[in-house]
């Protein structure tokens, strides 16, 4: 079992991005297309944090054309080159589920005050 926390020790990245639930944030996602490689933007609401250690992920969603899109990123994974915090979001819960059931204006989050 120490030889698998070695291993993990080994995976984690060293800086993490600091962002919390309801913040905008713009992910950096390396995409692999046979033999190229490109950098994809991904931004929307994150509405989710799950796990801990090298199994941690997080959950973005955005609406696109008026149809929901989210994504789920590993948080140590080496496709996910850069997470930029865009605005922060004043939200009162742990997760943001509810906001697949809203439209519009009703769908956003509050921005934080500094």
């Amino acid at each position: 079992m120490d030889a698998l926390k070695i291993i993990e020790q080994g995976s984690i990245k060293a800086e993490t991005p600091q962002f919390n639930i309801g913040d905008t944030v713009r992910v950096s996602v390396n995409i692999r297309e046979g033999q190229r490689e490109r950098i994809q933007m991904f931004e929307g609401t994150v509405i989710g944090k799950k796990g801990s250690g090298v199994s941690e992920t997080f959950t973005v969603r955005r609406v696109s054309y008026g149809v929901g899109i989210e994504r789920v990123f590993p948080l140590h994974s080496p496709n996910v080159v850069d997470v930029k915090v865009v605005r922060k979001g004043k939200v009162r819960r742990a997760k943001l589920y509810y906001l697949r059931d809203r439209v519009g204006k009703a769908a956003k989050v509050k921005e934080a005050l500094k």
